[in-house]
């Protein structure tokens, strides 16, 4: 267990945000339609809620896949206000707080705002500084496993018992504020980061990650060039300089990471 002194004055926000998907690829953004949130004090009581839906400016009517996973009616989408005026009164809410840290469950919330918040030609600066803490990676941390598992899952893992609707952005955050309370003391909380961008996706570094560990069964580890030639170059599209430096920065981590010794529990 590792938990350091906190703050008295730090509040913890949980941060969930339902967004706009598409069943089929599409040159459009996704865009961000809900954001709920909950603010717990330094003693993990609830002292304030965040909700509001946001009217989207692609997709102005929402697909069946969403409406049926989300529950949101079409109407209260066509009278809700634009993101602007609500990413607006969000921030307004989280500066009530003295000090805060933003909690999600995986990093996709935060990288939803920051991009919505880019393509509406707003200022990003608030959402790059902001510490925030991936209570997914935690959870797993904690639990000693591999997998992703979501907050339903969670919440049964840990005998809670699930309230409000799913893929609703206050419930979701409020039933994970229930998961963070669970598991608060377990948490290192020095595990925060914040936001940064992302050039490469999933699929390219599981790529490099299994790539790296079976030239170690093999014994045959190659320098980045090598590699690069050898593996990346026929899998991988590499004209984003952006993206080659970070999975040249990336490989190193992992050869790092995967010579370690495993340590027993």
């Amino acid at each position: 267990m590792s938990r350091r002194a906190e703050d008295k004055k730090l509040d913890y926000i949980i941060l969930d945000i339902e967004f706009n998907g598409r069943k089929f690829a599409s040159d459009l953004p996704m865009e961000v339609i809900e954001i709920g949130a909950v603010r717990l004090n330094s003693s993990l009581q609830q002292t304030d809620e965040f909700s509001s839906l946001i009217k989207p400016v692609y997709y102005a009517k929402l697909n069946s896949f969403i409406r049926k996973k989300t529950g949101i009616p079409q109407d209260d989408i066509d009278v809700a206000s634009g993101f602007t005026k609500v990413i607006t009164d969000f921030i307004q809410w989280l500066n009530k707080s003295e000090s805060f840290m933003l909690f999600t469950w995986g990093g996709e919330d935060l990288k939803r705002i920051v991009l919505d918040t880019r393509m509406h030609k707003l200022d990003d600066a608030y959402w790059m500084a902001a510490d925030y803490f991936d209570l997914l990676k935690g959870y797993i941390r904690y639990k000693k496993v591999t997998n992703d598992v979501s907050v339903e899952a969670a919440l049964l893992d840990l005998n809670i018992e699930a309230e409000g609707s799913a893929h609703r952005a206050l419930d979701d955050a409020r039933m994970t504020s229930e998961v963070f309370r669970k598991v608060f003391h377990e948490l290192d909380l020095s595990q925060k980061q914040q936001y940064k961008d992302q050039f490469s996706n999933a699929k390219e570094r599981r790529f490099i990650k299994t790539a790296i560990r079976s030239m170690i069964a093999q014994k045959k580890l190659q320098e980045w060039d090598k590699f690069l030639e050898n593996y990346l170059a026929a899998k991988i599209t590499l004209t984003d300089e952006k993206k080659l430096a970070e999975l040249k920065e990336y490989y190193a981590a992992e050869i790092v990471r995967a010579q370690q010794p495993k340590t027993g529990n």
